[in-house]
C-alpha cells in the first residue's frame, strides 16, 4: 500500500508540472488531479489517533447557514470596496497560511534527512511585548518552510497558476489530512447540507459565481486550456476538501476493522463518477455547475449502497471517532471559552475552502 502512496505523490508532483512541458486535456487534468489529492490527503490521515479537528452534529448543520453569511458578506465587500485592496488584503493572509501549509505538506518528507533532534526539539519563541503570544517549532519545520516562502512569494508577486495550484493542493492536503467529520452521521449532515447549499448559490443567485470570478486568491486550482477567451479551468478547493473528508473517514473506518479496504473505494469511486459527471454536465450545456450537486450524491450513495449490500448499515452509523480519540487528562482539559476559540477555528477553516466553483 505504501507503494501506492508514493505513487500517487509523484503522479500528482508530475501532473502539476506536466503543463509547463505539454498540453493536457483540461477536463482529464481536473479529474485526474482532485482524485489524486484526495488519494493523498486520505492516506496521510490515518495516524494512530484521528485528526485533530473534529466536527460536531452542531457545526455541521449550521455550516451552510455560516458559508451564505460568509459568501454575502464576500459578494458585498467586492461591491463596496476596489477587487484589487479586498484581493491584496486576501492575499496577505494566504501568503501566511501558505507558508504553514506548504510547511506542513512537505514536513515528512524532510524530516527522513534531517537529524532526529531537528524533528524533536521545540523552539519556544515568544512576541515581544506579549508574553502570552508564543509559537512553538522545531528546526525541520523551519526547513520546511523556507519553499513555501518561497512559492508563496511567487504567488504573491506573479499570481502564476502553477504557484496557485501548489498552494491549493497544500490547502487540499492539509484539509483532508488534519480534518475530521468524526462520524458518517456528521458527514452526511454536512454534505447534504452544503448540496443544497451549492444548488441555491449557484442556480438561483449571481453570487457565486461573482465572488469565484472576483476572488483572487488560490482557493480555486486552474487548469491551463488552449482557448483564449477562457485560459483556464477552474476547480474550487471546497469541492475537494469538503467530500475528500467523508472518503478519508471510510478509510479510516476500514483501517480501524482491521479488514480488507472497502468503504473507502467506494467513497472514492463515487467521488470520481460524481466529479466526472460535473465536466460532463458542464461540457454539454456550457455553463458552470454545482460540482456538490454531482459528488454528494455519488459518494453517499455509493458508500449507503455497499453497506447495505454487506449488512454493515449499523456498524457504519455507530462509528465515532471522537470516542476513539484519547481522552485529556485533568491538566489539559479544555475551558469553555477553549472550546468556543476550536469551534470557530473549525467554522473559520471550512469557510475559507466553501468559497468555490467549478467552471
Amino acid at each position: 500500500m505504501k507503494t501506492l502512496v508514493h505513487a500517487a505523490n509523484l503522479a500528482l508532483l508530475g501532473l502539476t508540472l506536466a503543463p509547463l512541458l505539454v498540453k493536457i486535456n483540461p477536463n482529464v487534468n481536473v479529474v485526474l488531479t482532485a482524485c489524486l489529492t484526495v488519494y493523498v490527503g486520505c492516506y496521510r490521515s490515518v495516524k494512530p489517533t484521528p485528526p485533530p479537528e473534529m466536527i460536531s452534529n452542531k457545526h455541521a448543520m449550521r455550516f451552510p447557514l455560516v458559508g451564505s453569511a460568509m459568501l454575502l458578506l464576500l459578494f458585498l465587500l467586492f461591491k463596496i470596496f476596489s477587487k484589487d485592496l479586498v484581493n491584496a488584503v486576501l492575499t496577505c493572509y494566504f501568503f501566511i497560511l501558505g507558508i504553514v501549509a506548504i510547511s506542513a505538506t512537505l514536513s515528512p518528507a524532510i524530516k527522513r534527512f534531517l537529524p532526529e533532534h531537528w524533528n524533536n526539539d521545540l523552539i519556544n519563541w515568544r512576541a515581544p511585548y506579549f508574553d502570552s503570544a508564543s509559537v512553538e517549532f522545531t528546526r525541520s519545520q523551519i526547513v520546511a518552510s523556507i519553499p513555501g516562502t518561497f512559492f508563496c512569494l511567487w504567488y504573491a508577486l506573479k499570481k502564476h497558476w502553477l504557484a496557485n495550484n501548489i498552494l491549493g493542493i497544500a490547502f487540499c492536503i492539509q484539509g483532508i489530512e488534519m480534518l475530521s467529520l468524526g462520524s458518517f452521521k456528521t458527514g452526511a449532515i454536512l454534505l447534504v447540507g452544503l448540496f443544497f447549499y451549492d444548488i441555491f448559490w449557484v442556480f438561483f443567485t449571481p453570487v457565486m459565481v461573482s465572488v469565484a470570478k472576483s476572488f483572487d486568491a488560490p482557493v480555486k486550482l486552474l487548469f491551463p486550456t488552449s482557448d483564449a477567451a477562457r485560459p483556464f479551468s477552474m476547480l474550487g478547493l471546497g469541492d475537494i476538501v469538503i467530500p475528500g473528508t467523508f472518503v478519508a473517514l471510510a478509510l479510516r473506518f476500514d483501517v480501524s476493522r482491521g479488514k480488507k479496504i472497502c468503504y473507502f473505494n467506494s467513497a472514492f469511486l463515487g467521488y470520481t463518477i460524481g466529479l466526472t459527471l460535473t465536466i460532463i454536465v458542464m461540457n454539454w450545456f456550457q455553463a458552470a455547475q454545482p460540482a456538490l450537486l454531482y459528488i454528494v450524491p455519488g459518494v453517499i450513495g455509493i458508500v449507503a449502497a455497499h453497506c447495505l449490500w454487506n449488512g454493515d448499515v449499523k456498524l457504519l452509523l455507530e462509528y465515532d471517532e471522537s470516542k476513539t480519540s484519547s481522552k485529556p487528562s485533568s491538566s489539559s482539559s479544555s475551558s469553555p471559552r477553549d472550546e468556543d476559540a476550536k469551534a470557530d477555528k473549525k467554522d473559520f477553516i471550512l469557510e475559507s475552502l466553501v468559497l468555490k466553483h467549478a467552471e
